[in-house]
């Protein structure tokens, strides 16, 4: 089974998450779905928001990413999920959703343990500088 991936994040992180992964997989615009919540709308216009997005569309097990821990976009994630069968991380990154997208096919627990590895392990200092 492959899993989708829903990108919840400020405006215009998510769609452009979106946009980097589908550069590097063009395959996978159909299993990633991406909200960005725009500053000035409220929480229940961006849960309404996520819920039209996901209208029509056979759920399955989901992968939510989100940027901030406590902020709206996780916090609407939060309230979408209850709805889905979905498991959340906060703190996404390019990294972390291509890994994500590249293991969609694995265990959701797998998934979810690749998604945070990604992540972290994205975060490197690749220079130094003398001054």
């Amino acid at each position: 089974m492959t899993h989708r991936i829903f990108i919840v994040a400020h405006a215009p992180l998510a769609l452009a998450l979106k946009a980097c992964a589908k550069h590097v997989y063009p395959e996978c615009d159909s299993g990633v779905l991406a909200l960005d919540v725009q500053a000035n709308d409220t929480p229940e216009q961006s849960l309404a928001a996520a819920q039209a997005l996901w209208e029509g569309i056979d759920d399955g097990d989901v992968l939510v990413l989100t940027d901030v821990l406590g902020a709206t976009p996780a916090n609407v994630a939060q309230r979408w999920a209850r709805d889905h069968k979905a498991k959340i991380v906060a703190g996404v990154n390019l990294p972390m959703l291509l890994r994500s997208v590249c293991y969609r096919h694995e265990p959701m627990d797998a998934l979810l343990q690749r998604a945070m590895t990604g992540g972290a392990l994205g975060v490197v200092e690749i220079s130094t500088s003398s001054h």
